[in-house]
């Protein structure tokens, strides 16, 4: 899974938090997390949601809610680019 894009990411966040993946596709998760703010972001505040509410029931977010989050983040993520490797 080179070049790591936006949608790639979302599609392993699950898998990545649950630490159920190869080391080769979680380094290149965390590089992609290293310069892509909003996965950060994103990651990052389903990690802390996930420790809040790890003890209470789980709720399944509506999938229109899902999708909207999706295209959201995917539409925010389209008007960024990756830096250059200098």
């Amino acid at each position: 899974m080179q070049n790591v894009t936006c949608a790639d990411f979302l599609k392993e966040l699950t898998d990545y938090l649950d630490a159920t993946i190869d080391e080769s596709t979680r380094a290149e998760l965390e590089d992609h997390l290293a310069w892509c703010h909003n996965c950060y972001v994103v990651c990052n505040t389903t990690k802390k949601t996930i420790e809040i509410y790890r003890d209470s029931q789980l709720y399944e977010l509506p999938d229109d809610l899902r999708s909207r989050l999706q295209t959201a983040i995917l539409a925010k993520c389209a008007t960024r680019k990756k830096p250059s490797a200098t």
